[in-house]
């Protein structure tokens, strides 16, 4: 499993340590991914993503995971959160056509 966010695509980083004396090494800047179960009310059932903290927030600020998902953009999201996106898209224009 990679060390990525299903939503927002956002990745390990990378750069230097810089010490006092200004020597350089390598470090790694992790993403603050956690596990959390996210409601679709658009197909209503409960989806386990692993998410940054960071779009975790914006995913409340958006109101919620289908909304999220109807205005992200597709290759940003992983191969799971793209299915999802396609599933709520159909059952959102089901229910506008009903």
């Amino acid at each position: 499993m990679s060390r990525a966010c299903e939503l927002t695509g956002k990745a390990v980083m990378t750069g230097n340590n810089v010490s006092h004396a200004n020597n350089k090494t390598r470090r790694r800047f992790l993403p603050n991914l956690c596990h959390v179960t996210l409601q679709s009310e658009a197909l209503g059932q409960n989806v386990r993503l692993r998410v940054s903290a960071n779009a975790l927030r914006t995913v409340e600020h958006r109101g919620g995971l289908d909304a999220f998902l109807v205005k992200a953009k597709a290759n940003e999201l992983s191969q799971r959160a793209r299915l999802l996106k396609k599933q709520v898209e159909k059952k959102i224009a089901e229910q506008a056509a009903a």
